[in-house]
């Protein structure tokens, strides 16, 4: 998995465990992180994957995904994680608070584009998620990671940091990009 975000390899994990694919985080075999220079979660995602697989010869996962906010035109979209030039999930959760202050418009959708790159073969294979929800004024829950605590799931009436983990999969961006790349991955090597 062309990621060292512990959050994000938890999650993957668990969705691809009934399928007996082992998720090795790309750290544990001594990759780097990749530089996204991508504009797009999707030249992004090809970009991590990519850098894993010239870097191990194995085939690859990755994920790009982000935060687009209505009223913000979309932003911190790709620069999501980096929203406050480095400094953590609470530092962008401030961030996002303070630049929505007085905003009443808070819709917002986490997006998420997942690739899988084999060595042998020349074509990714590419799946994306979209999460629509809102932006709460304040954190709830103590679950997940990033945004999660201010993303408000409408029809559950709660912040995704307070869905149970597999509830989240079941609902979440990165969760429809990976059941969707799984099925090409099963459709493309069965």
């Amino acid at each position: 998995m062309a990621t060292g975000n512990p959050g994000k390899i938890r999650e993957i994990a668990r969705l691809l465990d009934d399928l007996g694919i082992e998720v090795v985080a790309q750290s544990e075999l001594g990759v780097t992180d990749a530089d996204e220079t991508g504009t797009t979660f999707a030249e992004n995602s090809l970009i991590k994957a990519r850098h894993a697989v010239d870097a191990t010869g194995l085939p690859a996962i990755a994920d790009d995904s982000g935060l687009a906010v209505d009223a913000l035109d979309g932003a911190p979209g790709v620069y999501s994680a980096r929203y406050a030039d480095g400094a953590g999930d609470e530092a962008n959760n401030d961030k996002l608070l303070a630049a929505l202050d007085g905003v009443e418009d808070r819709g917002a959708a986490f997006h998420c584009v997942a690739t899988f790159v084999d060595p042998a073969s020349p074509e990714p294979l590419i799946a994306e998620g979209v999460w629509r929800g809102e932006i709460l004024h304040a954190r709830q829950g103590g679950g997940g990671f990033g945004y999660d605590p201010l993303f408000l799931v409408p029809e559950r009436g709660c912040s995704s940091a307070e869905l149970d983990p597999d509830e989240k999969n079941a609902r979440s961006h990165r969760g429809q990009a990976l059941r969707k790349l799984v099925e090409l991955i099963e459709s493309k090597y069965s």
